[in-house]
């Protein structure tokens, strides 16, 4: 149980934060280009819980290589139930705002009609971050899945 793709300290862990930090990176350079998000909670909402994931994975990131670099083993009980934790609390915030986010597109552009011409919104770029966001939280709940089943066997 010990050897499960996506552990802390290994190659496929390091690859895992490293996606979770870059196309949480990438949600924010699409909003951030995208005129007129702040008048939008949901989509404020979203860059700044997309900017929690970029500081959790890449401070993530930088202890797996750390850890690849020196050979050390990252399954300690005390260590693994902090990362729980925070890939927890991370993927559930970063769930809500992309949903948050998902909805208010999908209200502007299905039910206003507001992308098809009546007002300018940058709708596309909108969707493009939020597919973005959905992709880092689904990189996210799989390393906190991960992350669950080794505090579990280390108990």
């Amino acid at each position: 149980m010990k050897k499960l793709i996506g552990r802390p300290g290994s190659v496929s862990g390091l690859a895992l934060r490293l996606g979770q930090c870059g196309f949480a990176a990438a949600a924010i350079g699409v909003m951030v280009t995208s005129l007129g998000f702040s008048s939008f909670t949901a989509y404020c909402y979203l860059i700044a819980s997309m900017g929690l994931q970029v500081l959790w994975s890449f401070g993530l990131a930088c202890l797996d290589v750390y850890a690849l670099t020196r050979k050390r083993d990252l399954q300690n009980p005390i260590l693994v139930s902090l990362f729980v934790v925070g890939d927890w609390v991370t993927a559930i915030l970063s769930l809500a705002a992309a949903c948050s986010s998902a909805g208010i597109i999908v209200l502007y552009s299905r039910d206003l009609h507001y992308c098809n011409g009546k007002v300018h919104l940058p709708c596309s770029k909108y969707q493009t971050s939020i597919a973005f966001a959905f992709i880092s939280w689904a990189l996210s709940a799989i390393s906190s899945h991960v992350m669950f089943w080794i505090l579990l066997a280390s108990i």
